[in-house]
């Protein structure tokens, strides 16, 4: 009763911002082209430069928890921090009659998902491992400046001219933000535990997105599901990385042992095919 109550709630006061309003004196929107668990997308037109920008709103019906209120601007504190051409960039944040917002960088495309169900786009195993070496220097990057991205998916990454990016910052988190409890973050054994636990979670993603592109050529033999390991043919480097990756054999640590394996796995791949290209 009560989570039906809730929904009707959400229903009525989560209504999306009307085409043509102008933001904070400076962003007209022009349509809605995302709506998440706490959070409404906008596509804008800055008055001034008539660049596009990109708007997200917490949910009318979250503003009043304090809870909803800290993950949001703990996305914004993530987004300050991001500096890499194929991560979004974040221009302000601001509040209107008690509602609030951030601008970030449009960056046009389909995401992944889309062009696989929609475009019917497929990967074979080495193009595979190819989006997967891009996708883990955007991690890379992320790590090194202690953000943990803990929503790796294929909605979230944007293929455009063989490039990635990476969008939705709403479930990161920062090591400076893990544990508030604790005054210094190298201090604690439980914040460095916990960053090991969040790494992880990242790297599981990574083997789920890869398992996910290499199904994308995949055409069932039997009608009785098999796993992975006996459904696709695969190299046994490829093999190993994913079963270190998804914690079937003892997961990763570091994206450097990772790159090791991807790499030795994209080796092992080429040379394959350069056989295969020989007979």
């Amino acid at each position: 009763m009560l989570r039906t109550i809730r929904k009707m709630y959400q229903f009525f006061v989560d209504r999306p911002i009307k085409v043509g309003t102008v933001l904070n004196d400076r962003y007209e929107v022009l349509s809605v082209i995302g709506t998440g668990s706490y959070g409404l997308v906008y596509l804008c037109i800055e008055l001034k430069t008539k660049e596009k920008r990109v708007i997200k709103q917490l949910r009318p019906s979250k503003r009043r928890n304090k809870k909803e209120l800290m993950l949001f601007e703990n996305e914004i504190l993530v987004m300050r921090m991001l500096n890499h051409k194929n991560l979004p960039m974040l221009y302000e944040a601001f509040s209107r009659n008690g509602h609030f917002f951030y601008v970030m960088s449009f960056i046009e495309g389909d995401n992944l998902e889309d062009q696989i169900f929609f475009r019917k786009t497929t990967f074979n195993e080495k193009e595979s491992l190819l989006v997967l070496t891009l996708l883990l220097d955007l991690v890379e990057d992320l790590h090194k400046k202690g953000i943990y991205h803990q929503d790796l998916r294929i909605p979230n990454m944007l293929l455009k001219n063989e490039e990635l990016f990476l969008i939705d910052f709403g479930l990161s988190k920062h090591r400076g933000t893990v544990d508030s409890s604790h005054s210094s973050f190298h201090s604690s054994p439980n914040n460095q535990k916990d960053i090991l636990v969040m790494k992880q979670q990242d790297y599981y993603d990574l083997g789920e997105i890869l398992l996910y592109l290499l199904y994308t050529t995949y055409s069932p033999k039997n009608k009785k599901a098999l796993p992975w390991t006996e459904e696709l043919s695969l190299e046994k480097e490829t093999v190993h990385l994913l079963k270190r990756l998804l914690g079937i054999n003892e997961p990763y640590s570091t994206t450097s042992e990772i790159s090791t394996d991807l790499h030795a796995a994209l080796k092992a791949k080429e040379t394959y095919m350069n056989r295969r290209m020989e007979d």
